[in-house]
């Protein structure tokens, strides 16, 4: 069986189920597994002509084991990833792989989607209440909203800084109801990160509630983050092309970059990765100098990745045993304005015809300075549809784009998110009041 262990080394290894409805260790390290095997070389032989949900199973089981039930494990990846992912050239040596085709339009759909239906098959077993507790800078709220509606014994909490997400995003996840509360908090994403954690790290009241995370630092997020991974490179191989390739991650709270250097490390030909962030760059500046120094966020128009102080980045350091070198070998870093951001989406669109988000357009000009005087082909991660930051986009390029029908649905439905305190005093006497009335 598998084992997870915390990246600060303080308390005792569990096995995957308790790794994800725990969420965060009690040593308020983040969990990884203790080996990342390496695949056969028979799986690579094959991926070209494996099903994205063929590919997830394989990868899956390396982590999970027979801790769920190989039929089941079978279904989850199916429901998972039961949306395309396509890989599109943009221009010669370019391709964008698109994440957003899920019912929330957000790669964040892959994740969330397969947490729910792990915590989802675990909390049936046990018929025990649960309380998923997640902070969000604008797409895995809905991501998760949506992935954990409805589902039985599991009631989530969403912290989200206020004026800080696009319209579009706050509606869905503000408008459902049911099991899904949105609390907004004046501050910024930093801000509800940090209650998210404070409220893991009180033993009695994680105890009381069952607390477990949505965010990636539950390790449930990053794992069927890694799929897109091979089937990003399966796609490639079918374009006959050789060139070895780079890929660029759009970087926020690094949970995405995490899932590609994971898959990496299990024997997946990337040749570099691209931490590709806005104004909010911890980590490409570590990545330059070798010193991780937090610092405030910064609102940017790429909003989702406004990230002052990154958790992910511990399992970043801790994949590469706090080997700056090491990690230079696989990883280089860049960070764009907003000016340079639009500036890249509107040329790709006039010239191109190919419209994108803007933290794809972060990606994408990491990218294009990557690529400009090296023998590679590249792949940039478009994140979320265009039309989830709908002002933004049409202000850079003076046209008006369609809105998919279920965004536009949620537009006209009313919000229901709660104004909170930005003090974890006030979290706390939230939850616990509200669990007093689910019990």
């Amino acid at each position: 069986m598998m084992k997870y262990y915390s990246t600060k080394g303080k308390v005792s290894n569990v096995s995957f189920q308790e790794a994800i409805t725990r969420g965060l260790p009690a040593d308020n390290g983040l969990y990884m597994p203790e080996t990342i095997p390496l695949l056969a070389p028979s799986f690579f032989e094959k991926l070209p002509q494996m099903s994205l949900a063929e590919i997830g199973l394989e990868v899956a089981k390396v982590f999970i084991g027979d801790e769920i039930p190989h039929d089941r494990l079978s279904r989850i990846v199916e429901e998972t990833v039961a949306f395309d992912i396509p890989l599109k050239k943009i221009e010669e040596g370019i391709f964008s792989l698109e994440l957003f085709h899920g019912p929330t339009l957000a790669f964040k759909d892959v994740g969330a989607r397969f947490l729910a239906r792990c915590l989802g098959h675990f909390s049936g077993e046990s018929k025990q209440q649960a309380t998923v507790l997640v902070a969000t800078s604008g797409d895995t709220g809905s991501a998760v909203a949506h992935g954990f509606l409805g589902v039985d014994n599991i009631n989530v909490v969403i912290l989200y800084p206020k004026g800080k997400v696009s319209e579009l995003q706050e509606k869905q996840f503000t408008t459902l109801g049911h099991n899904i509360t949105a609390l907004e908090i004046e501050g910024t994403f930093d801000d509800c990160q940090a209650l998210v954690k404070q409220a893991f790290l009180e033993e009695q009241l994680r105890s009381d509630l069952n607390l477990t995370s949505a965010n990636s630092i539950n390790m449930a997020r990053l794992i069927p983050q890694s799929f897109y991974y091979f089937w990003a490179y399966a796609q490639y191989q079918k374009e006959g092309l050789d060139h070895p390739l780079c890929l660029a991650v759009p970087s926020g709270n690094y949970g995405n970059l995490t899932a590609g250097l994971i898959a990496k490390r299990m024997g997946l030909p990337i040749d570099h990765f691209l931490a590709v962030s806005n104004l909010n760059d911890t980590v490409p500046l570590y990545l330059k100098n070798g010193v991780f120094a937090p610092k405030p966020s910064v609102p940017t128009i790429s909003n989702a990745m406004d990230v002052g102080n990154p958790s992910n980045f511990a399992r970043m350091a801790d994949l590469y045993a706090n080997e700056l070198k090491d990690m230079q070998q696989h990883v280089t870093g860049y960070s764009f304005d907003d000016k340079e951001t639009a500036k890249a989406l509107n040329e790709v669109f006039q010239q191109q015809g190919y419209l994108m988000d803007p933290h794809g357009a972060v990606a994408y000009l990491g990218l294009k300075d990557y690529l400009s005087d090296r023998s590679l082909s590249g792949i940039f991660l478009e994140t979320a549809h265009p039309a989830k930051f709908l002002g933004v986009v049409e202000d850079i390029i003076k046209k008006d784009i369609a809105i998919p029908e279920n965004l536009k649905a949620c537009l006209s439905k009313e919000k229901k998110s709660l104004p909170l305190e930005n003090t974890f005093s006030a979290l706390k006497s939230f939850l616990t009041e509200a669990s007093a009335l689910n019990p």
